[in-house]
């Protein structure tokens, strides 16, 4: 018997034992399969017993370089090492070879903004579409406005009252509402942080538009934005009607409200090179994740250089 045969049916012998024993479906186990057979080519003439900790970090530094997306190579990982585990407790191993060894760090994907004229046009006033109630598009278009203008999230958005309240017998205190006098909106945030972010002239313009027409709630509540039943908007609803709205706008990208607090950030960015500023607006904790939109704003001022500058060498 050859030594790589001897190295399946050690393979074999354990997936057997997660089939029959541990009892995982056949699907997990013909994907520990795939995985352990991938070693089985890395290793070559290595025996299993033989196979050192710098050899596995090389296989891992392989697959990625092949391209392989960390998520995959770190489930890689995950396998061998449940395989070594096994085998140790058959053989002579002295040590997992595949202990202490991680993926490659996943890199960060960059928030999808959308363009100036692309994020000014969806929230800008669309005709009126047959079967929609002139109450459902004007309390429509002031969240879309409110979220573009002060890059709120979503929950912050449907929890916005239309004054500030204290907790009684039926209904909780306020976690946000807008404060039209002063042109800004107070919102709880993540870990129930409060904050206070200006809100742009369109969007008060479409807020009094709203607040000119809206109907008492149903629910006895102070909600801002209603649904159609009369209660307070739910985060599901308001993705829906969003994304309803940016495909009849025509708008090339799939719309959800945190790309408008995205496109926000990115664009506020653009126009003042304040970090903080924008921190602050968005109610971030740490500044390592408002520093994503500098990438932003990079790629913007690369696109205008590549377009303008007659030294520019376009890709």
């Amino acid at each position: 018997m050859s030594l790589a045969r001897s190295k399946a049916e050690w393979i074999a012998a354990w997936l057997a034992q997660l089939a029959t024993q541990r009892k995982l479906s056949p699907h997990t186990v013909a994907a520990y399969g795939r995985d352990l057979r991938e070693l089985l080519v890395l290793s070559g003439d290595i025996a299993w017993q033989a196979l050192a900790h710098n050899e596995v970090r090389r296989y891992t530094s392989k697959l990625h370089a092949s391209g392989l997306e960390p998520r995959s190579i770190a489930r890689k990982l995950s396998s061998w090492r449940g395989f070594f585990d096994w085998l140790a407790g058959e053989t002579a191993i002295e040590a997992n070879p595949v202990d202490g060894i991680r993926a490659p760090k996943r890199s960060k994907t960059l928030p999808k903004a959308l363009s100036v004229d692309d994020a000014v046009r969806l929230v800008a006033p669309a005709p009126h579409q047959e079967g929609k109630a002139e109450l459902e598009e004007l309390c429509s278009r002031a969240m879309f406005e409110l979220l573009y203008s002060s890059g709120l999230r979503v929950s912050e958005l449907t929890s916005l009252d239309t004054h500030y309240h204290k907790a009684d017998g039926a209904q909780p205190g306020s976690l946000g509402w807008v404060d039209m006098a002063s042109f800004e909106v107070v919102v709880t945030g993540k870990g129930d942080k409060m904050r206070k972010v200006p809100v742009g002239k369109a969007a008060l313009v479409a807020l009094s538009s709203w607040l000119a027409v809206r109907p008492p709630p149903s629910d006895g509540s102070a909600a801002l934005f209603l649904s159609t039943r009369g209660t307070r908007i739910s985060p599901r609803v308001l993705q829906l009607r969003l994304k309803a709205h940016g495909l009849a706008t025509g708008i090339p990208a799939n719309v959800h409200p945190h790309v408008l607090r995205h496109s926000f950030a990115s664009h506020v960015l653009q126009s003042s090179g304040d970090l903080r500023a924008v921190q602050e607006m968005l109610g971030h904790s740490s500044i390592t994740s408002t520093q994503v939109y500098t990438a932003l704003d990079f790629q913007h001022l690369s696109a205008v250089y590549d377009k303008t500058h007659p030294r520019a060498k376009v890709k």
